[in-house]
């Protein structure tokens, strides 16, 4: 490969993006006029079920087996046709990126609330509804600090590891080796802790879990960014492995990660209610 010499000053080349460069460019706003449609719930969801969308329907899940009166409509985001730059989702999230979420009925019975960051969307979630988020200053710090742990780590797993080992139209071998040799930390990180803990933040499983389990667990299950699981050898995370199944035996998340999905065995693209997963999954009453 030539050596690349940068210019002076960067000007914007639209066709060098490798398989997003259709939806990638260097501005915001709205791309067209376009509405978002919304559902009979105060709860209303605009997101795909990668795993910053997975991360938030797995929490509402949660809180409706909790017993909670959480429930919601969810209306799938095609990122890859750009829905996320239609006026309706710009007005909601200006950056553009999945997922987003209205509340129409929030407390003390303002005017509708515009949630955006996966994150900012699980902390309002767990306060709204007093869940997942523990009361006491000590474990509540804490679960904070694994939530937004995934927020700043996250960004090197997917944008650095993922897209230059899977996703870049050609493979750089600098570029690999710097965001391997960093997942790999990010996974000892984990294994360390987890290696003390039953969940991330302690005894109780928190939104903590569920921030870090859709991306963290994906990969250790083989199932993002083709093989790099073999790749990076993740097999040796025994104390995430063991997280990662824990995890994913729990039933809401069973039915959190299918909502918002166009792909794969099993789909549901919108969720207006319980009867649409259960007929995702095929439950019977």
């Amino acid at each position: 490969m030539a050596d690349y010499e940068p210019p002076k000053v960067w000007t914007w080349n639209k066709e060098n993006g490798g398989k997003f460069a259709s939806i990638n460019a260097p501005t915001a706003g709205a791309r067209e006029d376009k509405a978002l449609p919304v559902g009979d719930h105060p709860l209303q969801l605009y997101s795909l079920a990668t795993p910053n969308g997975v991360k938030v329907t797995i929490l509402l899940e949660e809180l409706l087996a909790a017993g909670h009166d959480a429930d919601y409509d969810a209306h799938i985001i095609n990122i890859g046709d750009g829905d996320q730059f239609g006026s309706g989702f710009v007005a909601i999230n200006p950056n553009s990126k999945i997922p987003a979420m209205v509340d129409h009925a929030p407390a003390g019975g303002s005017e509708p609330l515009r949630i955006f960051e996966s994150g900012n969307i699980l902390l309002y979630l767990a306060e709204k509804y007093g869940a997942f988020l523990p009361q006491d200053v000590a474990p509540r710090t804490e679960t904070l600090n694994w939530l937004f742990w995934q927020m700043g780590a996250g960004p090197f797993l997917g944008g650095g590891f993922g897209h230059f080992y899977h996703y870049a139209p050609e493979k750089i071998e600098y570029a690999i080796d710097r965001y391997a040799m960093e997942v790999k930390r990010q996974f000892d990180v984990l294994d360390r802790q987890l290696a003390e803990k039953r969940y991330i933040a302690g005894d109780d499983y928190t939104i903590a879990d569920m921030a870090i389990w859709p991306w963290y667990g994906a990969v250790a299950n083989g199932e993002a960014y083709g093989d790099a699981a073999t790749f990076l050898a993740l097999d040796e995370y025994k104390h995430v492995q063991r997280w990662v199944a824990e995890i994913g035996e729990r039933d809401a998340v069973k039915r959190g990660r299918i909502v918002n999905k166009s792909w794969g065995d099993v789909q549901l693209e919108n969720r207006h209610s319980a009867a649409d997963i259960d007929k995702a999954l095929g439950v019977t009453a």
